[in-house]
């Protein structure tokens, strides 16, 4: 497993929502590495992903469960970003947000709004919700770390990129504004 910069030479076999992510990140200025793997379902399952992206980088990287949530309605919707250590507690988050009874969103709503499948959940999502349907929710700590890691829309690959460059460039450019919470 090797860290590559930038998009992969040949786009050849590789899913237009996953081009996309990288033609928003070149539009933006961004520079960003990539590591090509086999599909990664868990957190276990990323920790040599997670060792490749902290190459070269003292103050760490956001490596973050990333999930997608909906009231119990199924009216409102939710991707939350927080770091991959720390337990997720529903009743701090919706006590925080407004919204009782948060639970996993059906897959089905993943696709339609983020084009997006189960295990390749990533904040860059978010750029195919046209509608804003999603409301992004960040856990502060995940903004800590210098670096900021993330799944193309797929997870075969992972990107690393400043954390800055998501929050002053990246969540601009998809027009989602972040509810900071701290879980």
């Amino acid at each position: 497993m090797e860290l590559e910069n930038g998009r992969p030479g040949d786009d050849g076999g590789r899913l237009e929502k996953e081009l996309r992510v990288y033609d928003l990140l070149d539009s933006l200025g961004i520079s960003y590495q990539r590591v090509d793997h086999q599909a990664a379902m868990t957190m276990e399952a990323c920790e040599e992903i997670d060792r490749t992206l902290s190459t070269g980088v003292e103050n760490g990287v956001a490596i973050c469960k990333n999930l997608f949530l909906c009231n119990r309605q199924e009216t409102d919707f939710y991707l939350l970003l927080i770091p991959g250590s720390k337990p997720f507690k529903t009743k701090y988050l919706s006590a925080q947000i407004g919204s009782s009874r948060l639970s996993f969103a059906k897959p089905e709503y993943m696709e339609k709004y983020l084009d997006i499948t189960p295990g390749s959940v990533s904040v860059m999502g978010l750029m195919n919700d046209h509608e804003k349907k999603v409301r992004l929710v960040i856990d502060r700590d995940v903004l800590k770390a210098e670096y900021f890691a993330c799944h193309p829309c797929i997870n075969t690959s992972s990107l690393r990129f400043r954390t800055e460059d998501l929050t002053e460039k990246v969540i601009p450019a998809m027009g989602h504004d972040p509810i900071l919470v701290e879980l």
